[in-house]
């Protein structure tokens, strides 16, 4: 069916949420005949948009999905939204390789994302794809995509979790000024998981194919490319690259300069967006390719941290995001700029104009992982060994540095156990020492935002260690917060999909995060005061454990 790309009735003089009148745009597909009227809007719509200038859709035969893309480390997500249902309508996922290695090199291919995007659709049946009117994409952040004059990948892409490059974040804080002047003119520090230094290695590594280099992307811009030819950048994202000064939203030059002197690399960035409207839209070959309408516009997206905040409702103050995935972060929005004169938070811009002070943990599932699979143990089995262990793992306690670290900057940090005896040396207690472990890191993380004086109201739990209630409880429990869950648990996809209704409606993230995000209540925790005061305790020999883990391998 050939769906129509732009808005092909107005209705005027509707009425409005705060009385008065406005006008309603109504995507529909051109088969769709006969009058709109006003009484087609139903309650959920009203509620969508209440007091706003907005654009509202219609039900029935009427397009009213948007679709949410989320380019994660281990797979690509991708869901569909209705916004008049405010429920998810379909969703899919797709596997990603990731090349590995023990010198810490982590990679993937470029079109890997874009073939499991492909896949991750096809998944989901043409009619409900046919009804989608806007596209927003999340991705992994820091990963670097160079490409050359025809678009095509130059190397495969270094990922977030690349630990390669330590020698090129020192050479860079040293051409700087060191750490202090990092901190105090881009806002973070230099290290290997960020865009710079794999920036500097490919200069030295492949000289002849970084003289073809014509953009600089990151995954989610590169997929964004992918669907719209369009090369951009929004503030979000490029705040973690490194060479991007955080307070003013705009390309180091002096950092650039010591990448590559002989070359003003601000000709080979995109230009840095803070606004959420559309970057383009979905070329023809590409909607054919992915069966989606032509024409429809993309929004900007985002780094995933970002796009998790906006699925989350971490856009006022108050709210914490606690995402347990590949990796863990802790997160916060901030009205200003928040720089720690440690650099152990990383001072992130947000994709809704203020700032989002983050702390990311290298492992989080990955060490759950590891663990299951060294007692070939299923989701299942895994979860029942978590509620049989005694809180404190009968003493045993992991440092889980299974990839190196970021928080502590340790990138050649590995997994140690201490408190083995001849009685605790069982299933269960490993595999809840580590779910502690993660656990205890992440407050670490909490304590550092709250040293800046970051109120954190409640935590909103995402990611997939989610989905396990006896983990949530001790999310509670250690940082002595309400953790909330959501009906949605995929909270960057489900955030890159609101991004896209923002930009066509004009309405703000704010307005919609409250109407749309919903809390699953049965599934939200409280702490409990006597697994509170367990924690305290327990958690600072944890603390000493890891602080011998940092003396060994720093």
């Amino acid at each position: 069916m050939d769906l129509s790309t732009g808005p092909i009735n107005t209705l005027a003089d509707a009425p409005a949420g705060n009385g008065g009148t406005q006008n309603i745009t109504v995507f529909r597909s051109q088969s769709t005949t006969g009058p709109i009227t006003a009484g087609q809007f139903g309650p959920h719509e009203a509620a969508a948009y209440p007091s706003t200038a907005g654009v509202l859709f219609a039900q029935g035969s009427y397009m009213s999905t948007v679709l949410g893309i989320d380019i994660g480390t281990q797979s690509v997500k991708v869901i569909l939204y209705d916004i008049t249902t405010m429920q998810c309508s379909a969703s899919a996922s797709a596997p990603l390789a990731l090349h590995q290695t023990n010198t810490g090199v982590a990679e993937q291919q470029a079109q890997w994302w874009t073939d499991a995007l492909k896949t991750a659709l096809q998944a989901i049946a043409p009619s409900l794809r046919a009804n989608v009117i806007a596209i927003g994409v999340s991705g992994q952040q820091h990963g670097f995509v160079p490409i050359d004059r025809k678009g095509q990948p130059l190397v495969p892409a270094k990922l977030w979790c690349d630990t390669s490059t330590t020698s090129q974040c020192d050479y860079l804080t040293t051409q700087f000024g060191g750490t202090q002047a990092c901190l105090r003119e881009l806002g973070n520090a230099i290290l290997p998981g960020y865009t710079a230094s794999k920036l500097l290695w490919f200069r030295d590594t492949h000289p002849d194919l970084y003289a073809q280099m014509d953009c600089i992307l990151l995954p989610h811009d590169y997929v964004n490319f992918y669907l719209t030819g369009e090369k951009a950048m929004e503030a979000g994202d490029a705040s973690g690259t490194a060479f991007m000064n955080i307070r003013t939203r705009q390309w180091s030059e002096k950092m650039l300069r010591i990448i590559d002197p002989s070359t003003d690399l601000r000709d080979r960035l995109p230009s840095i967006s803070t606004a959420v409207a559309p970057i383009g839209s979905l070329l023809p070959n590409i909607a054919h390719e992915l069966g989606l309408p032509s024409g429809i516009p993309v929004a900007p997206g985002g780094g995933d941290n970002m796009m998790s905040a906006i699925g989350t409702g971490n856009v006022i103050s108050g709210v914490v995001t606690m995402s347990l995935g590949t990796s863990g972060t802790i997160f916060s929005y901030s009205q200003t700029p928040v720089i720690d004169p440690q650099g152990n938070i990383a001072a992130f811009c947000s994709s809704t104009g203020g700032w989002l002070p983050l702390i990311c943990t290298m492992n989080c599932t990955t060490a759950m992982e590891r663990m299951r699979e060294l007692f070939d143990t299923d989701l299942g089995s895994l979860e029942r060994n978590l509620s049989a262990a005694d809180r404190g793992a009968g003493g045993i306690v992991t440092v889980p540095f299974f990839t190196g670290e970021r928080t502590p900057d340790l990138p050649n940090g590995k997994a140690c156990m201490f408190g083995l005896d001849s009685h605790n040396m069982r299933q269960e207690n490993f595999l809840r020492s580590a779910i502690e472990g993660v656990t205890f890191g992440l407050r670490n993380g909490l304590k550092l935002l709250t040293a800046q004086d970051i109120p954190a109201e409640k935590i909103v739990l995402t990611g997939g260690g989610a989905n396990s209630p006896t983990w949530r409880q001790m999310v509670a429990d250690i940082c002595n917060v309400p953790v909330d869950i959501l009906t949605n648990a995929e909270s960057a996809a489900l955030g890159a999909a609101l991004q896209a209704l923002a930009s066509i409606s004009g309405t703000n993230l704010q307005s919609l995060t409250a109407a749309h995000l919903q809390t699953d209540t049965a599934a939200c925790c409280e702490p409990q005061q006597d697994a509170v005061d367990f924690y305290q305790e327990h958690c600072r020999t944890y603390e000493h454990a890891a602080a011998h883990v940092e003396d060994i391998y720093r």
